[in-house]
């Protein structure tokens, strides 16, 4: 499987992304060289795509397949359906939850057949959830060590309103779909659209 192993904080600092938004607590203090360089019209376009992409750890082609997927879409705006898709990824409400530090170990938690969804084992990170679904940790893993270490580092994290969380019982539900105002990530999906118009 194809993943981006580069360093974090080296690629947060390229993007002028702030490392909490990935879960991290660390701070970088150095500059980005390039920081006071006037960058082009395409070049904003596409570090917001870059932005989007390595804040929900997604590849190129299947980035690509969701802007076609939310272009299609009957209501809301292209860009608006794009990060409505991207934060109903499985792996991403393992990560809203509060049920994993950063959204590479929610990944991991769904690949490791942790996750019950509406009481199905799914260890497909990208599996897209619906309103009323209930997202639930294996029985058999809920008392271990690493959910202990897990919940001690996440027990302070405002769980979105979408979201309903009860990390007693290792369990949430999707209220509802995300609306653009409900999502709190750092990215300008208007220019990932204008981009994407270009190609």
């Amino acid at each position: 499987m194809a993943r981006d192993m580069g360093p974090v904080l080296k690629k947060c600092r390229s993007l002028g992304l702030e490392p909490a938004y990935l879960g991290i607590d660390k701070k970088s203090n150095r500059t980005f060289a390039r920081a006071g360089k006037k960058t082009s019209e395409y070049g904003l376009q596409l570090r917001e795509k870059q932005k989007a992409k390595f804040i929900y750890g997604v590849l190129e082609k299947p980035f690509r397949n969701y802007f076609a997927k939310a272009k299609k879409m009957k209501n809301g705006t292209a860009g608006e359906n794009l990060l409505t898709i991207l934060e109903l990824r499985l792996d991403n409400i393992i990560f809203r939850l509060g049920f994993a530090r950063t959204r590479k170990e929610a990944r991991q938690i769904v690949d490791h057949k942790h996750v019950l969804v509406n009481g199905k084992c799914v260890n497909i990170p990208s599996y897209q959830v619906k309103a009323g679904d209930v997202i639930e940790i294996k029985e058999k893993h809920k008392n271990t060590q690493r959910y202990k270490d897990v919940f001690e580092v996440t027990a302070g994290r405002i769980i979105p309103t979408w979201l309903d969380a009860d990390q007693e019982a290792h369990k949430g539900v999707i209220n509802e779909i995300p609306t653009r105002e409900m999502i709190d990530v750092p990215v300008d999906e208007m220019l990932i659209v204008e981009l994407y118009s270009k190609l």
